[in-house]
């Protein structure tokens, strides 16, 4: 059993524990409410500027030749992956190693042993978790999320439509966490480039029947729009999976909080023991030297 001052020394380091773990918590959770309400403003401004590009190209005379459309045969492969700058999130970046590990089990394997697979990291952890493992990793973007917004995130997807258009890589695919809500992130992942068609069925006929009128062109607008969707693509991206590295780390401190609360107890109780076993075993000693004296 463990002496009273081992126990008060562990009481003592749980206590310290789960005020930190209480703390991370609470701010997490206000960098939530920030990051929730970004990604809900940048939702509907994405699906419509996509929704429009996808219209604008329906209703153009044949097919719209653009460098981003272009379908070649998958020989190089890129993957974005999105993870964050910090731990203590719960299995939050482990989930994107996983996925991006069995994404390229399933899809790109003979890719990834002729040595023409590249990862592209957006965040600290994802940069060490793949170079670690071996991987071929291009670009050092960590500490995006340390000044989030377009300006940083527009970079890197700009790394990975030059390597595009320049023959560099075949396709690229994005791997990210999707908000759902606090405690729920749903694993993505999306082809990035060449940009996918929406089948016809999809289109939405009503925009079709719209009489536009365009300057200076159908065709330019339509070139200078792709390029835009594309960089909001993945800051739409990043910004799901920063709210998402919120609602985790939020989560798995809370939880943290709850197991140290738990231990708490257990401890209590066990020096609470001890404590006892210790004056019981005085008493005995005390009440034998008493007995032994009066013996003589």
């Amino acid at each position: 059993m463990a002496s009273l001052k081992e126990v008060r020394s562990r009481i003592t380091s749980v206590s310290s524990t789960q005020q930190i773990t209480k703390a991370m918590k609470m701010v997490s959770a206000a960098k939530l409410r920030r990051a929730q309400d970004n990604i809900l403003r940048m939702r509907p401004y994405a699906q419509r500027l996509s929704g429009i590009l996808t219209n604008l190209s329906s209703m153009a005379e044949g097919a719209v030749e653009n460098p981003y459309t272009e379908k070649r045969d998958v020989n190089r492969v890129l993957i974005i992956a999105v993870t964050s700058d910090r731990g203590l999130a719960g299995a939050f970046n482990s989930n994107i190693v996983k996925g991006v590990n069995a994404l390229i089990a399933d899809k790109y394997r003979s890719q990834y042993e002729a040595g023409n697979l590249t990862i592209l990291t957006i965040g600290r952890k994802g940069f060490d978790a793949f170079r670690k493992r071996g991987y071929n990793v291009i670009g050092d973007y960590s500490n995006t999320f340390a000044n989030l917004s377009f300006d940083t995130v527009r970079v890197a997807a700009e790394r990975a439509m030059a390597g595009f258009v320049a023959g560099e890589f075949d396709q690229v695919e994005i791997v990210y966490n999707e908000f759902k809500n606090v405690a729920t992130q749903i694993l993505r992942q999306e082809q990035f480039l060449p940009i996918v068609e929406k089948p016809a069925e999809e289109v939405d006929a009503a925009a079709l029947l719209i009489d536009y009128t365009f300057e200076p062109s159908k065709e330019q607008i339509i070139e200078e729009l792709i390029p835009k969707s594309l960089k909001i693509q993945v800051y739409k991206a990043v910004l799901e999976s920063n709210a998402s590295e919120h609602g985790a780390r939020m989560t798995a401190m809370d939880k943290a909080t709850e197991n140290a609360g738990e231990l708490l107890k257990q401890l209590k109780l066990t020096y609470n023991r001890t404590r006892q076993a210790a004056i019981t075993k005085e008493i005995l000693e005390i009440v034998g030297g008493a007995e032994a004296l009066a013996a003589e």
